[in-house]
């Protein structure tokens, strides 16, 4: 049976996409924001809104004890915590459920696991998959660091055991910066997860960043959705997605898929998820980390096999099998992603808040836009600085190229600095178009 009311633990595009998905399938929802977002247009499209507090994060879309008391009072019987702010927290997730309140997402066990990096490699070793080589369980000093990358070879990467997108991550190319760079990726972990522990990885250079998106129902039914390219990157900050990869054949998308579907069974993983890997230049894959989440780039995903995600994320919470085989999942066209960010790429992609003076959105066939703002809208320093997310299909990579590059040059934000003008360049270069790409490609444009 189907939920009656939904709250939405988020705020921005994401907000609004999950309140759109509810809407076609005839459920009420209910917004939180917080003082800065008052004026949000997830306030205003949702059913019912509730203030949950000031506009620091931890006052608000962190503050469980408000997000759950504005679940009671408006007798919402589910919440969908979107991406971030507590997506993957575990005592979220089993707050809800002490509450009787259904967390859309993987059992709150199943976050924990995937959240500590550490003990999800472990876990992933006992199942013969393939993982970058590394320490077996935490580093708990410099020292210790040091001992287990000398047999790896340098470069190593320390990584925060308790979270990711880029935060608490350092390379290393010698023993001295390994030993300098240990306290402020252990320091860095600390003050985003609240969790210091750091593991240490051999560091694979130039690799792509590959990752499939996996739905699994309550029942064991288990299917993968393909795969997504996610290698442009700034400071591990994902830029540009597609679906498919270029890079990838048939063959390895099989692979993947069926190590990632794998995984999902191994920890009873429940809803929708993704399997991240590197893969390096000669197809040699190393399984990376789960993410306990809807993903920024599921878009891609949607467009090029018709699959509506955050509608699927409902059912499965709900208790439904999944009615789509593996078989039907077929990959149509290409899709890319550029992610729209109110930062300055002339100034090192600082953030670049306050007022929109006027936005004008492309359009056209093959074009969705993901976004929350309008005209005079503010974009406050508070929050992360998405903005929207520009998104196309077209039948293949050549012409999904173009169509951004078209759509691109429509997209007009005034008011505030963006990465739409810096997205025109990477479009452009040769070598994003033959699709000679990696995790660094943006380290080395001119």
């Amino acid at each position: 049976m189907l939920f009656k009311r939904i709250l939405i633990a988020n705020r921005g595009e994401i907000a609004l996409r999950v309140i759109r998905a509810c809407k076609e399938m005839g459920i009420e929802t209910v917004a939180v924001f917080s003082d800065a977002d008052k004026e949000s247009l997830h306030v205003k499209y949702a059913d019912r809104a509730v203030n949950i507090g000031p506009a620091l994060s931890y006052k608000s879309y962190l503050n469980m004890d408000r997000i759950i008391a504005a679940a009671k009072e408006t007798n919402a019987c589910a919440i969908h915590p979107g991406y971030g702010f507590l997506s993957e927290n575990a005592d979220f997730a089993q707050a809800c459920v002490d509450n009787q309140i259904t967390f859309i997402g993987p059992s709150a066990k199943t976050i924990a696991m995937a959240g500590d990096k550490s003990v999800a490699r472990q876990t992933l070793i006992a199942l013969g998959i393939r993982v970058i080589p590394g320490s077996d369980d935490i580093v708990s000093s410099a020292d210790m660091a040091c001992a287990i990358a000398g047999p790896l070879g340098y470069p190593v990467i320390l990584k925060a055991a308790g979270g990711g997108g880029g935060r608490g991550m350092r390379i290393a190319h010698t023993p001295d910066a390994l030993v300098g760079a240990f306290a402020m990726a252990s320091g860095e972990a600390k003050a985003a997860f609240g969790n210091p522990k750091l593991y240490l990885e051999k560091y694979i250079e130039k690799p792509r960043h590959i990752e499939i998106q996996i739905l699994g129902d309550s029942q064991g039914n288990y299917i993968h959705l393909g795969e997504r390219e996610c290698s442009i990157q700034m400071r591990y900050q994902k830029l540009i997605e597609e679906s498919p990869s270029c890079f990838v054949d048939e063959t390895l998308r099989k692979t993947l898929g069926e190590t990632a579907v794998k995984v999902a069974k191994a920890v009873g993983y429940t809803n929708a998820g993704t399997m991240e890997f590197l893969v390096d230049k000669d197809k040699n894959y190393y399984f990376m980390e789960i993410n306990a989440r809807v993903q920024v780039e599921h878009p891609v995903t949607e467009m090029v096999t018709g699959v509506d995600i955050v509608e699927q994320q409902i059912l499965i919470a709900a208790g439904e099998s999944l009615k789509l085989k593996q078989d039907d999942i077929v990959l149509n066209g290409w899709s890319m992603e550029c992610r729209i960010n109110a930062s300055d790429p002339a100034d090192n992609f600082m953030p670049s808040p306050g007022q929109i003076e006027s936005v004008i959105f492309p359009g056209g066939p093959g074009v969705r836009v993901d976004t929350h703002i309008y005209d005079r809208y503010m974009v406050t320093p508070f929050y992360d600085s998405l903005i929207g997310k520009l998104i196309v299909w077209a039948k293949d990579r050549p012409s999904a190229i173009r169509r951004m590059k078209r759509a691109l040059a429509e997209f007009e934000i005034t008011g505030i600095e963006t990465t739409i003008g810096f997205y025109g360049r990477v479009f452009d270069d040769e070598r994003f178009q033959r699709g000679d790409i990696d995790t660094h490609f943006l380290d080395s444009m001119e």
